[in-house]
């Protein structure tokens, strides 16, 4: 059976692997409802015109969004191996240690994505400048989730380095 820190940091790094799956799977990053309504995302975009039918196709990605996407996928990555480590971390306290900057790792790549996602706002479907959405773009809930992670992924590695400093 697992410590309650153990558990709490498992808990936690869980969510934000949900979090994390979830806001790449959505099409709701940013969101418009002028003339119709567009929502688009990292996998995939969605549009509809008025009196139609939506249409979701693969969009085609700018240089900051596909670097952001390959950061979230990384961060992803890191915060699964943090999972498996945290589970080995029952035997071994090594395991532990490598949990703590695997989930340090995934903050990295999860800050790193939400600093360039933004320097893409100058893509065609959006027209802006970078970092600057205009008035009838909206964040939308993918991003909203995107950003939690990003908290949540902050507490999971407090406690997973609470975790590694209560075995010393």
């Amino acid at each position: 059976m697992m410590d309650k820190i153990s558990l709490v940091a498992f808990a936690t790094f869980l969510i934000v692997h949900v979090l994390i799956i979830v806001s790449i799977a959505t099409p709701d990053w940013i969101v418009s409802d002028i003339g119709g309504s567009i929502r688009l995302g990292l996998l995939w975009s969605c549009q509809t015109t008025r009196g139609r039918p939506e249409v979701c196709f693969v969009p085609r990605l700018c240089a900051e969004w596909l670097v952001a996407l390959v950061c979230l996928l990384c961060s992803c990555l890191c915060v699964s191996s943090t999972l498996l480590t945290l589970v080995l971390g029952h035997w071994s306290s090594q395991f532990q240690l490598a949990a703590r900057w695997l989930g340090f790792a995934a903050v990295i790549f999860l800050c790193l994505a939400a600093v360039i996602l933004p320097a893409g706002f100058h893509m065609a479907e959006i027209g802006a400048w970078p970092y600057q959405l205009p008035p009838s773009y909206t964040v939308g809930v993918s991003y909203i989730l995107f950003i939690v992670s990003i908290f949540v992924t902050g507490i999971a590695e407090l406690c997973a380095s609470r975790l590694c400093l209560s075995h010393r």
